[in-house]
């Protein structure tokens, strides 16, 4: 899975329109695929006289989980291309829901494919993405004798050092590339000669 990926950094919304039918893209984070059904109810019960609320979305920095939902059009021509174009931008953990309001012209698949697909890429654009990291904290405790050494090591090898506590040990939080931890694992138990120990913690995202 990368460390790496990109999203959309807030909720926002974008409006478009096709032959006298408004198509609104709301667009926000989603961590979990409930983040994103919450977001989908939530537009759902803002716009009550809408006739669709189509919705795609990538939940996974390794986009593994990926929903699409026409809502009452042909099928195929609204989520599908939705999410075609949330996976061509290369985004994920992201939701989008288009609200439909029909102008009255029928626009055919081929138009319906475009206005959905087009109402998320207009969005996008707006909106912007922005890059997050993923990261494992970790605990690295030794002895005072390494101490000051080992954080300058980790600190000239660019891992975040968090913050450093003194005790009868000294105890070095930091954060690591989620991929990282086997290899840092490695690395810590040659640079102090296997005298340091090391707690893994939870996986927490940043802005990179």
């Amino acid at each position: 899975m990368p460390d790496h990926y990109l999203t959309v950094a807030a909720e926002g919304e974008h409006e478009t329109e096709v032959n006298r039918s408004r198509f609104l893209c709301a667009l926000a984070p989603a961590a979990t695929e409930e983040d994103a059904r919450r977001f989908i109810e939530r537009i759902r019960e803002r716009h009550p006289t809408a006739s669709h609320h189509c919705y795609a979305y990538v939940i996974g920095a390794d986009a593994s989980v990926r929903r699409a939902f026409d809502d009452g059009e042909p099928g195929g021509t609204a989520g599908q291309p939705m999410l075609g174009m949330l996976l061509r931008r290369e985004v994920c953990h992201v939701v989008a829901v288009v609200t439909r309001w029909f102008g009255g012209t029928k626009l055919g698949a081929g138009g319906l494919i475009r206005a959905y697909g087009g109402a998320v890429g207009a969005a996008l654009d707006a909106q912007g993405t922005v890059t997050r990291r993923r990261l494992r904290s970790a605990l690295v405790t030794v002895d005072h004798g390494r101490a000051g050494r080992l954080e300058n090591e980790l600190r000239a090898l660019g891992h975040p050092v968090r913050s450093v506590t003194y005790g009868a040990e000294v105890t070095i939080a930091l954060a690591l590339p989620a991929a990282d931890l086997e290899s840092f694992a490695s690395w810590l138990a040659g640079a102090t000669a296997g005298a340091a120990r090391l707690e893994p913690g939870d996986e927490t995202v940043e802005a990179g």
